[in-house]
């Protein structure tokens, strides 16, 4: 009897630290270093995996680089070259970090919140602070989650040529969203 209780006990809890993480495979990151003088720097990946910790907050993804689609193939080819993300040597980028209000977000409670995320993002083996916002909407048991980053591409090792001066922002965005 004390085995079966002790056996129950210990399901039942890795069951409930179980259904307090949450991932997906099928997040989305997009791509934006468009400028006034080119528009189509622009790329989506849509294979994302992410990660939620409901209780400590912690949040994660992981792309793989030759994920990431341009509409002009020459983009993609120089994208995942070694001047750019070289994605032979550094296949996969990474984010790693907590919500820090996790007190505010009601995760079991339908509604907007606003999240303040602080984690290190690593690109091509560089890894770096980053923060920024995000929107966490909460609908029954569904969550979606939306967040910017913009960053530095000298502060990943990514130089522009200087054909690519102008027609590539040197600091593009990366919005990452994600449905749990």
């Amino acid at each position: 009897m004390k085995k079966t209780l002790l056996l129950t006990t210990i399901s039942l809890m890795s069951l409930i630290s179980f259904s307090q993480k949450k991932t997906t495979t099928s997040a989305v990151i997009n791509f934006d270093a468009a400028t006034p003088l080119d528009s189509l720097p622009k790329a989506v990946n849509k294979t994302v995996v992410a990660a939620l910790n409901l209780t400590n907050g912690e949040v994660a993804f992981e792309a793989s680089v030759k994920n990431f689609s341009f509409s002009n193939p020459m983009m993609q080819d120089h994208f995942n070259g070694e001047n750019w993300m070289n994605s032979e040597k550094f296949p996969k980028a990474t984010f790693k970090g907590n919500i820090k209000n996790l007190d505010k977000i009601n995760f079991t409670k339908a509604g907007k919140y606003i999240a303040t995320i602080e984690g290190e993002l690593n690109i091509k083996g560089n890894v770096k602070p980053v923060s920024t916002t995000a929107q966490i909407n909460v609908v029954g048991k569904s969550i979606a989650t939306s967040a910017k980053f913009i960053i530095s591409l000298a502060d990943y090792g990514i130089e522009l040529p200087k054909i690519a001066a102008g027609k590539v922002s040197e600091n593009p965005s990366i919005k990452v969203t994600a449905k749990f």
